[in-house]
């Protein structure tokens, strides 16, 4: 698949919400200049295009090169990651304002994407009779755009709380300007994707499509998903199915080597349940980093850029694991050097293997989004919190710890903890803890801590975050549990509202 391809198709994608009202079209020149859109959708390659022009959006989010906004979002706000910068907003939390770029840009490309999904799941539904030939694929190719467009709820939740939930294709003027969602509605979309694309999905793709989502994919986001709205609502009949959806997990497991999961030579792997695909495709044409006319393709040694020795967020200031990471870990954890370096707390995860000292080593890892480890421990919180076997939620910490010990010849650190032990609280703060140490630096922190407060599991202060917390720092609840709806979306859409205390 040529890159071509696919920056036509972002043409076709980005004038897909534009409408025209007032031109005279008998004084236009109405002869196309490349594909339409009703000469496109015509063959099953052009569906296939399609489909990876939908993950090819999601290079807005792990672009480094490019500034991406997730980067600070997903990984500052959390107890794992810190900066130098003493005036960095998603940190200190105090001067994030609606007006600020990175918040509007990262508004933008999510919906951007949940467009992409609308349009191809629009043509599957109403273009597509007869134009497939082969077996299954409209299927999965359904199944890819309600996963992908799932994520984006599932993401929106998590960083701004409300949003609009937006499943169609506008077609009037009023269904512009969509409003906003109450309660766990962007998670109760999200659920419902993952749940059908569950069903559509196959349980795995050739090697010439690696990294496509399966069905393991969707079975594990949608039980991280139930989990998150459990917390939510603490409804233990989520926490029932998310046990059942991580049940139906077919061949995951941990692989040997933790330190496997953040090598370019180990992607893909037995422990891979969903991954952004940015390391160099042969003859340097990756598809999934062909969005619009951004030159990703150009930034791919260095796509996950802040992962090396400098550790710096493109032209901005540097990340280092915090004290409270390092404080955490036990002394011998074989985890630890393979997350940070104890000396200087620069992050060590997903760095190119032996190059840190050399200057300027990027990374050409794809960045894992879920990973079995992740499901094991969200199962045994899921299964503590239903009410069920203390034992068996204990098992699945263990399968973790004993992974991370066995990494060296007779390691003994971190040890098991007693299957024996019956006390709730206890169990969980070892789940609490045990996220910390094995997902530190992947850019799951702040949602976790987040749901935890909502669910009252946890206490957000200034004070949680770390023992040397900066006293510029200002974190309240419940206003800074929610980022705060760009200006660039309220100040159009009348329909959404801005979240409280902003």
């Amino acid at each position: 698949m040529k890159k071509t391809f696919i920056k036509i198709l972002g043409c076709y994608f980005l004038f897909s919400f534009c409408f025209i009202s007032s031109c005279d079209k008998n004084k236009l020149d109405l002869l196309p200049h490349g594909p339409t859109e009703e000469s496109f959708f015509t063959k099953e390659a052009d569906f296939t295009k399609a489909v990876l022009g939908v993950y090819a959006k999601m290079s807005d989010f792990f672009w480094y090169n490019g500034g991406s906004p997730a980067i600070q979002a997903f990984l500052l706000p959390g107890d794992d990651i810190t900066t130098n910068d003493n005036n960095e907003p998603f940190e200190i939390f105090g001067n994030l304002q609606p007006s600020n770029g990175s918040l509007s840009s990262l508004w933008a490309s999510h919906y951007q994407l949940i467009d992409r999904a609308n349009t191809l799941l629009d043509k599957i539904n109403n273009v597509a009779q007869g134009v497939y030939v082969t077996p299954n694929l409209q299927n999965y190719h359904k199944g890819e755009a309600l996963f992908l467009r799932g994520y984006a709820f599932y993401n929106l939740w998590n960083l701004y709380g409300t949003a609009p939930v937006v499943t169609y294709r506008p077609t009037q003027t009023s269904q512009f300007t969509p409003p906003s969602s109450s309660g766990t509605e962007l998670l109760d979309q999200a659920i419902k994707d993952f749940t059908d694309a569950a069903g559509l999905l196959p349980a795995s793709w050739d090697d010439a499509n690696r990294g496509r989502v399966t069905q393991n994919s969707a079975n594990g986001m949608l039980g991280k998903a139930l989990v998150f709205r459990a917390s939510a609502t603490k409804n233990n009949a989520d926490y029932t199915a998310a046990i059942a959806a991580f049940g139906k997990i077919a061949g995951a497991q941990l692989i040997q080597k933790f330190d496997d999961n953040f090598a370019y030579d180990t992607e893909n792997n037995a422990e891979a349940l969903f991954e952004f695909q940015a390391s160099q495709a042969f003859g340097f044409d990756n598809v999934w980093l062909s969005n619009d006319f951004d030159n990703a393709v150009g930034a791919m040694s260095i796509f996950w850029g802040f992962y090396d020795n400098n550790f710096a967020l493109f032209g901005r200031s540097r990340f280092y694991g915090t004290a409270k990471l390092l404080n955490s870990f036990d002394a011998n954890d074989p985890r630890l050097p393979f997350t940070i370096d104890s000396s200087d707390l620069t992050v060590t995860k997903y760095v190119t293997r032996d190059k840190k000292s050399q200057s300027g080593v990027g990374s050409i890892n794809n960045y894992r989004i879920l990973r079995y480890a992740d499901v094991l421990l969200l199962w045994a919180e899921a299964v503590l919190q239903s009410g069920g076997s203390t034992a068996e939620a204990i098992g699945y910490i263990n399968q973790v710890r004993t992974r991370a010990r066995n990494m060296t010849g007779g390691g003994t650190e971190p040890a098991d903890y007693s299957t024996t032990e019956t006390d709730k609280a206890t169990i969980l703060q070892w789940i609490i803890k045990e996220r910390l140490l094995e997902l530190a630096g992947e850019g799951q922190r702040w949602f976790d801590l987040r749901r935890w407060q909502l669910e009252g599991v946890v206490s957000l202060d200034n004070a949680y975050f770390s023992s040397n917390i900066p006293t510029f720092m200002n974190f309240q609840v419940p206003k800074h549990l929610n980022f705060p709806i760009p200006t660039s979306e309220t100040d159009v859409n009348p329909n959404v509202k801005q979240n409280a205390g902003y």
